[in-house]
């Protein structure tokens, strides 16, 4: 994202300005994005992304922040001499493994004079409640969700806007964090219809819903997968050894809002796509599994999880989307700390193998990949499909001088004030391993030149594989 000009000549303005509103004018409805270019468009930013990280300072009044409850604390984010926000937020530790992490993530929400939920529109992404403070501690290149995502952005695809800032609590120096918008429905961020509790029927019934393949965590009912929280695939996992089978969280409406006619509607969506994609005329376009899914989400989530090789991938922290009359989405993505060479089991370090073979490595793990993939790539003219995004994407937004550009860029912007160093002189893991690392650099340098060489070898060996299927 580009600053706004603030001391152009008016006479260049009018030069630049008026053919760009002439361009305007002469589009149709009809003209679409590119395929890489970003559906939400820019966002104008109340601070300079190329002059210093801003700097969250949050004040809880001595209390201490836990997971749950939230506690009420002020906050400020400046950026040089500069306040860009002022408020009263509550704030929780969030996370699941990461929460064993010395350096904490947290989840806040804004909130008014009266401490009550407060829609802003911090960091200039769109207004909202609910945010999150990412405390990147295992990845010690500091960047890897935030390239992912924005990388998907970049794809077309929403994925949660992220900026690098630093943060102090009560004085205390926490280090490098990326502020991230929370995965919510909205217009701005996963773009469903809202669903009422009386829509139970008839086109209403169809949408919007948000489910999720992942651990259980604080928000489900219940400490086990039941069917108040979930539903269950009548098709096992490929090559799992121990019986386990594929749950689908209720993301929206939530485990607690959601009446009986929308979970019947939409676990049986779910099956009925799956029937279709098991079936011997799955390929079909007209009664196979292309009738209930969009097929580009599809291959360009298969891409970011094979570009990242995430150990995590299709199996946790997966999110699908299904709008009013619209078919099955997969996305947005989340949580890729742990991709990119960073895990050292079921071959998550590795640059040469597909990730959605989890299953084949992994037999015995609890969370297994859906059968989807491996059948999707059963279907020539998915794989053709895939083929040419892929080409497509080597071209530009997935070149590897774009990737290593960006790594470099997000380096650049972390270390112009020392913050790197600052954040490793208050987390001192460099040359120390913290859990699942592949790689263990004695410097933050070669932390950063592994991300790089590691991302370089992925697209190479891709470039290969996926011209093979």
């Amino acid at each position: 994202m580009t600053p706004r000009p603030h001391s152009w000549p008016l006479i260049l303005r009018f030069f630049v300005v008026f053919p760009v509103l002439l361009l305007h004018l002469s589009c149709t409805k009809d003209d679409a994005p590119p395929p890489d270019s970003n559906p939400e468009g820019e966002i104008p930013l109340p601070f300079d992304p190329k002059d210093v990280m801003p700097v969250f300072s949050i004040h809880t009044a001595g209390a201490t922040i836990e997971d749950e409850p939230k506690v009420d604390a002020e906050f400020t984010i400046r950026q040089s001499d500069r306040t860009l926000y002022e408020g009263r937020m509550g704030i929780e530790i969030r996370g699941a493994s990461s929460q064993f992490f010395e350096k904490k993530s947290y989840g806040f929400e804004t909130r008014d004079s009266s401490n009550e939920d407060l829609d802003v529109a911090l960091m200039g992404f769109p207004e909202e409640e609910d945010w999150i403070l990412h405390g990147p501690y295992s990845d010690k290149s500091l960047v890897r969700n935030l390239m992912i995502y924005d990388l998907a952005r970049e794809m077309g695809w929403y994925s949660s806007r992220s900026e690098l800032v630093e943060l102090d609590i009560n004085g205390d120096y926490k280090g490098i964090y990326v502020f991230m918008e929370k995965l919510k429905r909205d217009g701005d961020r996963i773009d469903i219809d809202k669903l009422d509790l009386g829509e139970i029927s008839g086109e209403d019934l169809t949408g919007g819903y948000i489910l999720k393949i992942d651990k259980l965590s604080g928000s489900n009912l219940g400490n086990t997968y039941n069917s108040e929280n979930s539903f269950e695939s009548q098709i096992p996992p490929s090559d799992a050894t121990m019986g386990q089978t594929i749950k689908y969280l209720y993301e929206y409406p939530k485990a607690e809002d959601i009446t009986s006619e929308q979970k019947q509607y939409i676990s049986d969506y779910v099956l009925q796509f799956e029937n279709a994609l098991a079936s011997d005329g799955f390929a079909d376009p007209q009664t196979g599994y292309a009738n209930f899914i969009n097929v580009d989400s599809f291959i360009d989530f298969f891409i970011l999880n094979e570009l990242s090789n995430n150990v995590d991938g299709y199996r946790l922290s997966t999110y699908l989307n299904k709008d009013r009359s619209g078919k099955l989405n997969m996305g947005p993505i989340w949580d890729f700390n742990l991709a990119f060479g960073n895990a050292d089991y079921c071959s998550g370090g590795a640059s040469d193998v597909w990730a959605y073979k989890f299953n084949e490595r992994c037999p015995e793990d609890f969370w297994q990949v859906p059968f989807w993939w491996e059948r999707l790539l059963q279907d020539p003219v998915f794989t053709l499909r895939l083929k040419e995004r892929w080409g497509t994407l080597r071209g530009s937004t997935l070149s590897n001088a774009a990737i290593t550009d960006k790594i470099d860029g997000y380096i650049a912007r972390m270390g112009q004030t020392g913050a790197i160093k600052k954040n490793f002189d208050t987390w001192q893991v460099l040359g120390v391993y913290v859990w699942p690392n592949k790689f263990v650099g004695a410097e933050y340098a070669e932390e950063a030149d592994y991300l790089k060489n590691w991302t370089n070898d992925r697209l190479n060996w891709l470039d290969t594989a996926i011209n093979a299927l």
